[in-house]
């Protein structure tokens, strides 16, 4: 719109404010960079408004109605044009709103975490909410929006990925170094205290483009529910065979069953949820089970003997485990360790009477 169109138009065109169709966007540009003096100026209470010229700040006013003249307002004697007379200035005029944005969703991969209390990876989600609201309309334009103005989709898309971001790191970070269970954090036991450092992580972003997130909501870290029953599953047993003394090493056990949880998913094709199912992706239930078996199962060794004893077999010459016959060619063996069962090849406790494994009587024993 042109000087002289201002003029013939009449005093009753000259108020200057953010429409209704317009507020629903964090900033708004008024269209047309030529304002008569004397125009009134309305700032709503939840918004600021920024006057720009040659794309610099040159000032910032708050809520209430302004008339813009010179006389008043000292800033405005920098933007006249000179071309009119003196009665129309030269200016940018952007409406910031300072309400604060909520209900921003966001949700994704974190990614591979290995639970502490077993040593398993297991993929963890995030979803929730999150707030925002503009500290400092300035770098806001400058730093993010730019000149044309924008919508409330362009900042909270990059919000989101500031959030997430963050997030990725924290609480991976958060459980490996404070050794919290998955199952304890995926149940909401650390929620506070995962937000009060996501919060101050994502500040650091966001603070050089004039934003604040001030809270998260309906914030969940998750595993998938048969990775949830798998670590139950792994916590029961392995507290269990701590208790009996069956399992010396928790690590040991745990990375057994995860292997045969890997089997037993290839084995059906994928298992739930396809190649990302369960705890491990595997190589087929034969794999899983005799990789399992061979690290829950082993035999340990007796007191003063080595568990990885071997014997060498006269008819082959195959070094095999202890026992009756080759293990190579089954042919009978000529001699056993001290310390082995003959009859079945299993460890034997310094002072068993009998082997545990067979239960034959050790002066039976050939």
């Amino acid at each position: 719109m042109g000087v002289m169109d201002w003029l013939k138009r009449g005093v009753g065109e000259l108020m200057i404010a953010r429409p209704d169709e317009a507020k629903v966007q964090i900033v708004w540009k008024h269209p047309d960079p030529t304002i008569p003096m004397k125009s009134q100026l309305t700032v709503e209470s939840d918004e600021r408004c920024v006057f720009f010229r040659d794309g610099k700040v040159v000032a910032t006013l708050g809520p209430g109605r302004h008339t813009l003249d010179s006389a008043n307002l000292p800033f405005l004697s920098n933007l006249v044009d000179s071309f009119t007379g003196g009665r129309v200035f030269i200016a940018e005029v952007f409406f910031v709103s300072m309400t604060e944005q909520v209900g921003q969703k966001f949700g994704g991969r974190v990614g591979n975490v290995e639970d502490p209390k077993s040593g398993v990876p297991v993929e963890t989600m995030v979803h929730g909410e999150f707030s925002f609201r503009v500290s400092d309309p300035d770098r806001l334009i400058v730093g993010l929006v730019g000149m044309g103005g924008g919508a409330p989709a362009q900042v909270s898309a990059w919000l989101r990925e500031q959030v997430l971001k963050v997030i990725r790191d924290r609480v991976a970070e958060l459980v490996v170094k404070n050794k919290w269970p998955l199952l304890d954090v995926t149940s909401g036991a650390y929620t506070e205290e995962i937000e009060a450092d996501v919060l101050a992580g994502v500040g650091s972003h966001c603070a050089s483009y004039g934003l604040v997130i001030p809270r998260l909501g309906n914030f969940v870290v998750a595993i998938s529910e048969p990775d949830a029953v798998n670590l139950k599953k792994l916590y029961t047993d392995a507290a269990y065979l701590r208790a009996v003394g069956g399992v010396d090493n928790f690590q040991r056990f745990a990375a057994g069953k995860a292997m045969l949880g890997a089997g037993e998913g290839m084995a059906k094709g994928g298992g739930e949820g396809g190649a990302g199912g369960g705890l491990l992706g595997g190589a087929g239930l034969g794999v899983g089970l005799g990789l399992a078996q061979q690290m829950m199962q082993a035999p340990r060794p007796v007191a003063g003997e080595s568990a990885s004893a071997k014997v060498s077999c006269q008819k082959c010459g195959a070094q095999v485990a202890p026992g009756k016959f080759c293990g190579a060619c089954g042919e009978a063996l000529a001699s056993v360790p001290s310390g082995f069962c003959a009859g079945c090849g299993a460890a034997l406790a310094a002072h068993a009477r009998f082997c545990e494994a067979c239960g034959r009587k050790r002066s039976e024993l050939p």
